[in-house]
């Protein structure tokens, strides 16, 4: 029974995930989300950590991304980066185009005992889309002032 309930939750925060980012509802997302989220980004190294700036980085990409829809949805469960303990998660097949290029991708989303999304992993394909995804979502975060502008 309490397998079925955490099923039911993982489904639940998937589904409103789903429907914030296609309503691009930033308000939404913010629910969803720990205060200490980590966003694993195929653009940086380093995660983005923590609600206002995975907030800010979801303000771009939601400017960014074109034609962005889901493809279906896996449950499981699999092992966080923070702590390394098994956690539910959901992986969101997804394809978008971002500055003319069109991109493969799928999003993971881990969550905590209470069902919001600790950990968030983003991977895309091919290389040129990554390429393009990066310099879009670099300009946003520094356009918005998250993020200084790179030295020329």
């Amino acid at each position: 029974m309490e397998q079925e309930t955490a099923r039911e939750t993982t489904r639940e925060t998937a589904e409103r995930f789903r429907t914030a980012i296609e309503k691009r509802d930033l308000a939404a997302l913010d629910d969803l989300f720990t205060e200490d989220i980590r966003l694993y980004s195929p653009v940086k190294f380093v995660p983005f950590e923590g609600k206002p700036m995975v907030l800010g980085l979801f303000g771009v990409l939601l400017r960014v991304f074109e034609d962005l829809r889901y493809l279906g949805r896996l449950e499981g469960e699999a092992e966080t980066g923070a702590d390394g303990e098994q956690a539910p998660s959901v992986i969101l097949p997804f394809r978008a185009v971002v500055g003319g290029k069109q991109i493969h991708g799928i999003d993971l989303l881990q969550l905590d005992d209470a069902g919001r999304v600790k950990e968030f992993t983003v991977m895309v394909r091919p290389q040129s889309a990554v390429q393009a995804l990066g310099q879009a979502v670099m300009a946003g975060l520094v356009a918005d002032g998250l993020v200084p502008a790179p030295p020329e």
